[in-house]
């Protein structure tokens, strides 16, 4: 059996303490895990080695997830892609998924939440009872922006008509669950 035989798995995540749990967790699961702590590494280990699943966190210190992905996808067009976050919005999900993303998820998440996620195991949940707050609408409506503003912090404070400074302390919060 060949290495690409098997169910390898690579995880691209900053924070070692988790990786290096999720690592373990996924080998555990019968998967061959590989390990990058920043965005580059992640592309010259994909370059250097295919792998058939990647899990990708959407804040890197060297550069941002998505261009992790859109590299991931260039080089291996056959790697399943999952991108995990501590920041979910819905711009940010449809943005990993237009460049070819199979799942987000958002942390924290365990290791059967990856897994079902890296095998297309979808979980149907029951829509929401009530409506979001007005403060996650809000937090949604800025990442969207801000994704169409490709990260441009200045153009997005433009594109919604709010001070820099006002704009930048908004997206150093976390996002509102409700």
């Amino acid at each position: 059996m060949t290495l690409d035989d098997l169910a390898t798995v690579l995880l691209v995540d900053d924070d070692d303490n988790l990786r290096s749990r999720l690592a373990r967790a996924m080998t555990a699961r019968g998967y061959v895990s590989r390990e990058a702590a920043t965005g580059a590494d992640a592309l010259v280990e994909i370059k250097r080695q295919a792998s058939r699943y990647a899990v990708v966190d959407l804040r890197l210190p060297d550069m941002g997830g998505m261009d992790v992905v859109r590299g991931i996808k260039t080089s291996s067009p056959g790697t399943r892609v999952v991108v995990l976050t501590g920041y979910g919005s819905i711009a940010t999900a449809m943005e990993a998924v237009r460049l070819g993303a199979s799942d987000y998820l958002v942390k924290p998440v365990d290791a059967d939440d990856v897994s079902r996620a890296l095998s297309g195991e979808v979980e149907h949940a029951e829509p929401p009872q009530s409506a979001p707050s007005l403060a996650r609408v809000e937090w949604e409506h800025i990442n969207r922006v801000l994704t169409d503003c490709q990260g441009n912090v200045t153009a997005t404070a433009r594109a919604l008509g709010i001070h820099r400074r006002s704009l930048q302390r908004k997206l150093a919060k976390f996002p509102v669950v409700r």
